[in-house]
């Protein structure tokens, strides 16, 4: 069986367990106190060419945005994100947990903008209605679309001018920087956000994902918001050795890298056999659109995720590359189309 069912299936890339193997039994400080969280910081305030945001490790996720939304808003303030939000539709109700309401911005292409915002702030200012306070916005987004910084920064732009954050999930940060369709960098993510995380999990690391804060007055108090969250490991150490591992030299790049082009070689051989994908092709995230036939044949060798019903009989699934993924799969996946 063939598996393009996600880009976390595999423990971690074997430069990280080996690096791991080097510390098994060296003592280090608990609770993000040790020097390779440290030098883990150094090498993200290297690439971002600034060291003015706050930086968390936090296991996964979904804790990163239940822990930083939850910091980052009053109890009556809400979220606005599309409605194909990852927090909306995958996270068991884990922002609505702690209380905030989340209203949804229809964009096809899973991108927000401030046009599809705007009547959605303007219309819930009264005492009686959640009031909202915090834009979230995936890179890449839910359905394998990118952001351009043009678009990154409108979005900045307009959340500035209106008192609002900008709030990004960067699960699959590494897709995204490494996408043909991209034109931005960490530095640009750190300056064209309030809060922003780097995806680990998805991206070859074992656990972990690194939480940036760049709007001062949201940085009080956060580490006491993780506790209370259960979002500190005591062995935090494990986090800060993958991502000095993924950093030094470009392997988060190379990761990432490695799972996008395997990708538009399937994306582009689906198109030359006549397949309709529900978006153009720009990560590691392929939306092919079949029968329900086809369906049938392919889950006898290949394992993916059902996505949507498309109308007349037909259907999309989700392929998904990994930093794992060998080029003989998709081989295998393009001959079976």
């Amino acid at each position: 069986m063939e598996y393009f069912v996600n880009d976390y299936s595999e423990i971690c890339h074997p430069k990280i367990l080996d690096r791991m193997r080097d510390y098994l039994t060296a003592p280090q400080a608990g609770y993000g106190y040790d020097s390779h969280c440290d030098r883990a910081k150094e090498l993200l305030y290297k690439e971002m060419g600034r060291s003015d945001g706050d930086i968390h490790f936090i296991p996964g996720g979904t804790q990163a945005n239940l822990v930083a939304i939850a910091a980052f808003l009053r109890p009556h303030q809400a979220v606005i994100g599309a409605r194909t939000a990852h927090i909306h539709d995958h996270e068991a109700g884990a922002i609505e947990s702690r209380g905030h309401k989340i209203y949804l911005a229809d964009s096809p292409d899973g991108k927000l903008r401030p046009e599809a915002i705007d009547p959605l702030v303007q219309s819930h200012q009264a005492e009686n209605t959640a009031h909202p306070k915090l834009v979230y916005i995936s890179d890449t987004t839910e359905v394998g679309t990118v952001y351009s910084k043009k678009e990154i920064k409108a979005l900045y732009d307009y959340c500035e001018s209106r008192d609002l954050l900008l709030y990004i999930d960067g699960a699959r940060l590494g897709s995204a920087l490494t996408s043909p369709a991209n034109d931005m960098s960490l530095a640009d993510f750190a300056k064209y956000s309030h809060a922003f995380f780097i995806g680990g999990t998805k991206n070859g690391a074992m656990i972990g994902e690194a939480l940036v804060i760049m709007k001062e007055e949201l940085k009080e108090d956060f580490r006491v918001i993780m506790k209370q969250n259960g979002a500190i490991l005591a062995k935090s150490f494990v986090t800060g050795i993958q991502f000095e591992v993924l950093f030094e030299d470009g392997l988060y790049y190379d990761l990432a890298n490695h799972a996008n082009k395997l990708a538009m070689k399937l994306a582009e051989a689906l198109q030359e056999k006549g397949y309709d994908l529900i978006q153009d092709a720009q990560s590691n995230q392929i939306f092919p659109i079949f029968t329900k036939e086809k369906i049938r044949e392919l889950r006898e060798n290949f394992a993916f995720e059902d996505w949507a019903e498309e109308g007349e009989g037909l259907y999309s699934v989700r392929f998904v590359t990994s930093w794992a993924t060998k080029e003989s799969s998709v081989d295998a996946l393009i001959r079976a189309l």
